[in-house]
């Protein structure tokens, strides 16, 4: 993570995109989130009935800065947009979190406000923080942490998810514990950090992770072996390889591929958060 930034000149012309599941979840959120936001700019509101209106609204907004309404996912949509579209270094994206409380995990963890008062007040006076992004070689993006776990749920199996419109995407978030007669507890990967081997395929695994640090471009690499050994690595770019796996980058879940490959972009992308002695 870089140094804060003041907003650019134009910051005080606002689009601000509100999901539509965050109409549903919690309208009076909603409501509070825009009466500040137009008090304190010139807010264009932005009413998306799903993902394509999205898109087209966060494509046309000029030289208005996207203020994101909604949780998790709408922040990764967003993100994912202006990264495709080859934007995110000349952008500010600011969230106000609204959603189910595991919706939400990521938002907080970025140090996004809790509260829709508390986070349209940061999106109108608070500063641009650069943060680093993990990308793969697909072209999709990791906001905070990639996770390549041993077992997923099989069909049938409870999950904690908040309303029916999420996809098996969003369903595996929380998944449930695989039952004892459920799937293997470890699979075997190659996983190599800037080309040095942390692991090979004649050693079973219990899960990866790989998390941005957020500081001088490097990633976190832990590697949890089958044996109870825990092998750990900082890199610029990490590989994985090995039969197919699939893995949950942030809140959503992709796969199964044989290789994947993930590097680290420095202050790819900036988000607006409390100034420093808010």
């Amino acid at each position: 993570m870089s140094a804060a930034e003041p907003p650019g000149d134009g910051d005080h012309q606002l689009l601000v995109l509100i999901d539509p599941l965050a109409r549903r979840y919690d309208g009076e959120s909603v409501r509070i989130a825009k009466d500040v936001l137009g008090a304190g700019a010139q807010a264009k509101i932005c009413l998306p009935d799903g993902p394509d209106e999205f898109a087209r609204a966060l494509h046309r907004r000029g030289s208005r800065r996207p203020v994101v309404v909604g949780d998790d996912h709408a922040l990764l949509r967003a993100v994912s947009q202006l990264h495709r579209e080859r934007e995110l270094a000349d952008s500010a994206l600011s969230l106000i979190p609204v959603g189910a409380a595991h919706t939400l995990e990521l938002a907080h963890a970025l140090g996004v406000p809790r509260g829709a008062v508390a986070a349209a007040r940061t999106a109108l006076g608070g500063a641009v923080r650069r943060l680093d992004l993990l990308v793969d070689d697909s072209d999709g993006v990791v906001l905070g942490e990639l996770r390549i776990p041993a077992a997923w749920p099989t069909p049938g199996q409870p999950h904690t998810v908040w309303d029916t419109c999420r996809t098996l995407v969003a369903s595996l978030v929380r998944p449930a514990p695989p039952s004892p007669s459920g799937p293997s507890r470890s699979h075997r990967l190659r996983v190599e950090a800037d080309g040095v081997l942390l692991n090979d395929l004649d050693r079973p695994v219990e899960g990866v992770s790989v998390t941005a640090q957020g500081d001088g471009g490097l990633a976190d690499v832990v590697v949890h072996t089958a044996s109870g050994g825990t092998h750990t690595a900082e890199a610029k770019a990490v590989t994985v390889s090995g039969p197919d796996f699939r893995y949950r980058a942030d809140i959503q879940v992709a796969g199964p591929v044989r290789t994947r490959t993930w590097t680290v972009r420095a202050d790819a992308w900036g988000l607006v958060l409390p100034a420093a002695g808010a």
